[in-house]
C-alpha cells in the first residue's frame, strides 16, 4: 500500500477539507493510505489580532508549506482563498478539486437577512472585503472584526454579542451547517475572496510521483476560474491591503470575470468585468486590475 501524509490545520474545517482531498485521491487509488499531520499556524496561534496585522492571506498558510519543505509531509490542503499569490520556491500547487460554494452567507438572529435587520445591529466579519460590501449595502450597521473558527463566531451570535455574521458558504457546507445561514449572497453582487471555496493541495516540485498522483484530481476549469481571480489579485501587489473581490466563471472555453478593487478607508470601490478565453485567465485577471488600478475619467479615487 502506497501513502502520503497531509500537512493541514488542526481546525474541524481544516480536517473537513482535508478529508475532501484525502477522499479524491482514494478514489484515483483505492489502495492509497493518507496520514494527517497536524500543524498549527500563526493565524491560530494569535486569535484576537485583525488578520490583515499579522500577515494577511499568508497567515494560516507558511506553517503549513514549511511541513513540506522540511521534509515531515508529502502534500499540504490550503483553502486557496488564504493563499498568497507569490509563488514559494520548491513547491506548487499541483491540485485544485473542484470549487465549493463560492458565496459568503449571513447568519442572523432571529433568523433575519440583512434587510431586517435594525439600524446599528452588530454584524461581525473577518475581512476589509466583507466590511466594505456590507457597508456599501447598510451603512447604518455596526460592522466589527470578529475572529475565530465557524463554532466561535455563529456563538456569538447565539449568545447575543453579535446581531449577525458573514462567513464563507463553503465553510458551512463543509461542516454540515449551511441550513443555519439565513441569507445567501449572490456571488456576482457580494464579490466572494479571490479563490474562495476551492481547496487547493500543494508538494514539493522535485516530487514528480506526487506532482502526477495530484494531476489526476485537478479540476481544470475550477483552476482557470481561480487563475483569473488570483492574477486579479496578484497584479494589485503583494502589499495591497485594500478590499478586494473577485469572481470567475467558466462557461466552455471562455471565461467571465467581475472584481472589485475598495479604495483604502474602505468606503468606496470600483467594479470591473472582463471576458475572453478560459486559458487566459491569468492575464484577463492582470488586465482588469490594471484597469481598476488606473485614475477613473474625471477623478482620482475609487467610485
Amino acid at each position: 500500500m502506497s501513502s502520503l501524509r497531509l500537512a493541514t490545520r488542526g481546525s474541524q474545517l481544516a480536517i473537513a477539507q482535508s478529508d475532501i482531498a484525502s477522499e479524491a485521491l482514494r478514489a484515483a487509488d483505492p489502495a492509497l493510505d493518507v496520514e494527517y499531520v497536524v500543524v498549527r499556524t500563526e493565524g491560530d496561534i494569535d486569535r484576537t489580532s485583525p488578520l490583515h496585522q499579522i500577515g494577511g492571506r499568508g497567515v494560516f498558510v507558511r506553517a503549513v508549506e514549511q511541513a513540506l519543505l522540511d521534509g515531515r509531509a508529502d502534500i499540504a490542503m490550503h483553502s486557496l482563498k488564504d493563499v498568497p499569490t507569490a509563488p514559494v520556491e520548491g513547491l506548487t500547487l499541483a491540485a485544485i478539486l473542484p470549487r465549493g460554494d463560492p458565496r459568503d452567507v449571513l447568519v442572523a438572529s432571529g433568523g433575519r437577512r440583512l434587510a431586517e435587520l435594525p439600524p446599528g445591529a452588530r454584524v461581525g466579519v473577518g475581512s476589509v472585503r466583507r466590511r466594505l460590501l456590507l457597508h456599501m449595502l447598510r451603512p447604518d450597521l455596526e460592522v466589527a472584526e470578529i475572529r475565530g473558527n465557524v463554532d466561535t463566531r455563529m456563538g456569538k451570535v447565539a449568545s447575543g454579542e453579535y446581531d449577525a455574521v458573514v462567513i464563507a458558504a463553503a465553510g458551512l457546507d463543509r461542516l454540515g451547517r449551511l441550513g443555519e445561514a439565513t441569507q445567501v449572497f449572490e456571488a456576482l453582487e457580494f464579490l466572494p475572496s479571490p479563490g474562495q471555496g476551492a481547496i487547493a493541495v500543494q508538494c514539493r516540485e522535485d516530487d514528480t510521483e506526487t506532482v502526477e498522483r495530484l494531476l489526476a484530481i485537478d479540476d481544470p476549469a475550477t483552476r482557470a476560474s481561480v487563475e483569473a481571480e488570483r492574477g486579479f489579485l496578484a497584479e494589485l501587489g503583494a502589499g495591497c491591503t485594500r478590499p478586494v473581490g473577485a469572481y470567475a466563471q467558466v462557461d466552455g472555453d471562455l471565461l467571465a470575470l467581475r472584481a472589485m478593487l475598495g479604495d483604502d478607508e474602505g468606503e468606496h470601490a470600483r467594479f470591473g468585468d472582463a471576458a475572453g478565453p478560459a486559458a487566459d485567465g491569468d492575464d484577463l485577471g492582470r488586465g482588469l486590475a490594471r484597469q481598476l488600478l488606473a485614475p477613473p475619467p474625471g477623478g482620482n479615487g475609487a467610485s
